[in-house]
């Protein structure tokens, strides 16, 4: 199916549509506080299109105007000490990289300030975090860290860094070529600034068919190729791409140049791959999703119950694409910020780990299979003898 929209990254017009979920919600980490706002919660399309000549996925059917960022996004992970240690190494390993001693910093999309707090702290940095949905007062370091409750934009195009960064931010962003041409413009001729980006790796979520890994804010999807040919197209040479978290997460690292100031990287020749990728997502979406609705009415027709552990974007993804309200009546997450508050969508409460010694679940459904060595350990504690599903 060809559909009358050009890549937002490359400008290629007609993006081929593989993937369609309708009425999912329009978001996923608000805090909602009843189970009636959840149920009731805003929702949108998802229509992913694939451009043959970038790599580029997109979901076309997105609307803007459905976003609602806001200090009722809550989406830290740093209440669990896996992402923690993966965030700390990052900031080490760029800090000795690039030499971020005594420098100026800029964070896009910075969440609560965690790794822009790690970067200036490590490394006796100045940091400038953007986000709109950033909570002052969140008991974070702030010394020589600012941070600015806003969206990233032309506005703020002349403030002076050494190094900016943006961590899972470009995937909530369609028009991706516009901002990064902002982030190139905003940088100027200071031609020693590195760039880091961070975002979910396409070729990951395709490969595993990790249905609930699509979700509406996220209506931008990079392979390594994708999204080294927008940089270049967009004004940088790229330093390096590669993947961590278990491959969940691509990295770029980049500076200013015309594009082809550097040899293009091998993890770059990769559209040929993707396009079968693609394919391969589209040939087995439907046998995955079948045995998922297989295994949770056998655990429901055998009088078992299971419960969700991650009350993220993943866990509403999986809820609302399987349809599943009655079926699990509740969400495990480690953020204590999320307890008491419902799923966007399908309305199971979200409550804290320390519920299943009351609740004593027959099988724990884990969002994240890199979290399966700390929720064992979790579970180990409280005498919970559950089985663990990773999706």
């Amino acid at each position: 199916m060809l559909v009358n929209h050009a890549c937002p990254s490359c400008s290629s017009a007609g993006m081929s549509v593989f993937y369609e979920v309708e009425g999912v919600p329009a978001h996923s980490v608000l805090l909602l506080n009843t189970r009636e706002e959840a149920l009731n919660y805003p929702r949108g399309n998802i229509a992913l299109g694939f451009c043959q000549t970038c790599g580029f996925i997109s979901n076309v059917a997105f609307d803007p105007a459905l976003n609602e960022y806001s200090a009722k996004y809550e989406a830290t992970q740093a209440f669990s000490p896996t992402f923690n240690a993966f965030h700390r190494n990052l900031a080490i390993r760029l800090i000795e990289r690039y030499n971020l001693h005594g420098k100026d910093l800029i964070e896009i999309g910075c969440g609560q300030g965690e790794f822009l707090t790690l970067l200036c702290e490590l490394g006796d940095n100045r940091g400038v975090g953007f986000d709109p949905a950033y909570r002052p007062n969140g008991g974070l370091t702030q010394g020589q860290i600012k941070f600015v409750s806003d969206f990233y934009s032309e506005r703020y195009i002349n403030d002076a860094s050494d190094f900016v960064c943006c961590k899972m931010t470009l995937e909530h962003i369609q028009p991706t070529a516009d901002f990064v041409s902002t982030v190139r413009r905003s940088i100027g001729e200071r031609l020693k600034t590195t760039v880091f980006f961070q975002v979910p790796n396409a070729t990951y979520v395709l490969r595993d068919v990790a249905f609930w890994d699509v979700y509406y804010e996220h209506c931008s999807y990079f392979s390594a190729g994708s999204l080294a040919r927008l940089f270049r197209k967009c004004g940088f040479d790229v330093l390096d791409l590669w993947t961590d978290y278990d491959d969940q997460y691509l990295m770029i690292e980049a500076r200013p140049g015309g594009g082809r100031g550097s040899p293009p990287l091998e993890q770059e020749n990769d559209r040929e791959a993707l396009a079968r990728d693609v394919a391969s997502f589209v040939e087995n979406c439907q046998r995955k999703l079948d045995d998922w609705q297989s295994r949770l009415r056998q655990i429901r027709s055998e009088g078992r119950r299971a419960v969700i552990w991650g009350g993220g974007s993943k866990g509403v993804s999986f809820l609302t694409t399987l349809n599943i309200r009655d079926e699990i009546e509740y969400v495990i997450d480690v953020n204590p910020h999320k307890h008491g508050t419902y799923m966007a969508g399908t309305g199971q409460q979200i409550v804290a780990p320390a519920f299943l010694k009351e609740y004593q679940p027959d099988v724990v459904i884990v969002m994240n299979p890199v979290y399966c060595n700390e929720i064992q350990q979790d579970l180990d504690r409280m005498g919970i003898t559950a089985q663990l599903w990773p999706v």
